[in-house]
């Protein structure tokens, strides 16, 4: 300790006892490191507010104190739980593929689906996604996160009953409306729950779990229905949901949503539970707080809140990812994968050029996940942009060729291939989860719910669109020139992340916020490590 300090604080109260000094400064310096890694303003205060002795104080003595550790196993073990819906999801999402071929022939039910109704069908569940979005986003601030994903358990399995037992085509219809409600309704909770459990050093990695397990999910229905026929394949994936309500039974309420709600002993109880006992908490929850009372105290109603600039640019960014994202081609090249695969002669079934691609989005995404808080948002999804425009350009080379002469062609097969491959990893890498795992931290906790609610919403109506429209689109541009349409639109996705997507990276909410309210030198103060010198 330095003797000027120690001079300056015995002449100012030189009634304390020895050591005094030296235990407020350890209280002062661990709520100083406490906010600076959740980006909180008061650690942004207690800087201003100290005279140039106590932060001397601070330099002497940072070396002699402990860190305040949190556990992050516990916040991997609820995401990972969370994120068990969107296993749900992708079983639903995957479903479509290795059943068509039975439900067709007219095996699978007794009645006939022609293919037009088949194509209902399939996107009847992103209709029924679409619809429940913006519902959802109340729903969540109602009765929370946890509560709204356990409900969500209950349309599920009445929607895979109804799918297993439809005794016509309106109700198997309706199933997969129902059943789009609840996977539309998860694609909207569980990132929301997620971003708001995690410690920003790991929210990336963690949000990203939800577009890992829809992946898994559609590989996981890729691969059973490769040995099951539709009735048996369709009460393995209702019996899922019914696990993941047991698993998320057990997970804490989001602390965020408990402080909302003043149930400050419930908020400490869930911060311990994803941080461990050990772990000083009070910096955290006064966090929380601070952010809740300034909601309070200026709380306006939703068109208000959504007209504030702040908010209308984070409604831009997301539902400009949302747009990109449809956009780019994925359903186009998924929905030709078998037919590449089988003319560039590769001699793989149908069934396992399916499961390929499922394990290629699998691994990619895996890798997502890995990289997403170690690269930052912004950089995965530039690179991807690119090299999905030069797939897409690539294979519709290939079918402009085709369509001229096929035999020119023949020595090609390689092309599609490679480039489908490719751009199912790069979209798996970038454009798959990123805009999911923003839509979870653009907002602010008071428009969050709803705003989220509108970006997915976009997102649902956008694939049914791209999916019902595709056909119309081959026989307008032919096959070449739809492809080369996905990647014009892509590369303005490109310029799009370059210009108006901010880095969230290692940045606590509230310092989001005040990047995108133009703050800049704020949200670099606060996330700045104050022992550092």
């Amino acid at each position: 300790m330095s003797t000027t300090s120690s001079a300056n604080s015995s002449a100012d109260e030189p009634n304390k006892k020895p050591g005094t000094q030296t235990e407020e400064s350890s209280h002062l310096l661990e709520a100083a490191e406490n906010g600076a890694k959740y980006g909180s303003r008061q650690a942004v205060k207690i800087v201003k507010a100290n005279s140039q002795d106590q932060e001397n104080l601070l330099d002497d003595m940072v070396h002699t104190t402990t860190e305040n550790k949190a556990r992050t196993l516990p916040q991997y073990v609820a995401a990972l739980a969370a994120a068990g819906g969107a296993f749900a999801a992708g079983t639903l999402l995957g479903w479509t593929s290795p059943a068509q071929t039975e439900i067709q022939k007219g095996t699978a039910y007794d009645f006939d689906v022609s293919e037009d109704q088949y194509s209902w069908v399939s996107s009847a569940m992103t209709l029924g996604a679409a619809c429940v979005c913006i519902p959802i986003g109340f729903l969540i601030n109602f009765i929370g996160r946890k509560w709204t994903m356990l409900l969500l358990v209950l349309p599920f399995t009445i929607g895979w009953a109804m799918l297993i037992w439809a005794s016509n085509l309106g109700m198997m219809y309706a199933s997969r409306f129902l059943l789009g409600i609840a996977g539309g309704a998860f694609c909207v909770t569980a990132p929301m729950y997620t971003g708001e459990i995690a410690q920003k050093n790991i929210r990336g990695t963690l949000g990203s779990f939800f577009q890992l397990m829809i992946t898994i999910g559609i590989l996981f229905v890729y691969a059973i229905g490769a040995g099951l026929n539709v009735f048996w394949m369709s009460v393995v994936c209702g019996i899922l949901p019914l696990i993941f309500g047991v698993i998320f039974f057990f997970m804490p309420e989001s602390p965020t949503y408990l402080v909302s709600k003043n149930r400050t002993e419930g908020a400490i109880k869930s911060i311990q539970w994803l941080r461990g006992t050990e772990y000083n908490y009070d910096a955290e929850l006064e966090e929380l707080n601070q952010t809740d009372r300034e909601i309070k105290e200026n709380k306006v109603n939703v068109f208000s809140a959504l007209s504030r600039p702040v908010t209308l640019k984070a409604l831009g960014i997301s539902l400009g990812l949302m747009f990109f994202q449809q956009l780019c081609g994925i359903n186009a090249v998924i929905f030709y994968s078998n037919q590449i695969f089988e003319d560039a002669q590769t001699g793989i079934e149908p069934t396992l050029s399916a499961i390929l691609v499922g394990v290629m989005q699998v691994v990619a995404t895996f890798v997502s996940t890995l990289v997403v808080d170690k690269l930052g948002r912004r950089i995965l999804l530039l690179a991807s942009g690119v090299v999905m425009a030069l797939s897409t350009t690539a294979i519709g080379v290939y079918f402009y060729l085709q369509d001229q002469d096929a035999s020119s062609v023949s020595d090609l097969g390689w092309l599609p291939v490679a480039s489908l491959c490719i751009f199912i990893i790069m979209f798996s890498i970038g454009y798959g989860p990123v805009p999911w795992l923003m839509m979870g931290e653009l907002f602010a906790t008071d428009i969050k719910g709803f705003a989220g609610s509108i970006a997915g919403t976009s997102n649902w109506v956008l694939a049914f669109l791209v999916t019902k429209t595709f056909t119309n689109l081959n026989a307008w541009l032919g096959n070449g020139g739809t492809f080369w349409l996905f990647a014009a639109i892509t590369v303005i996705g490109v310029v799009f992340v370059f210009f108006a997507v901010p880095e969230t990276k290692g940045k606590s909410l509230n310092e989001i916020q005040a990047e995108l309210a133009g703050n800049r030198h704020t949200a670099i103060v606060a996330s700045a490590p104050l022992a550092e010198k």
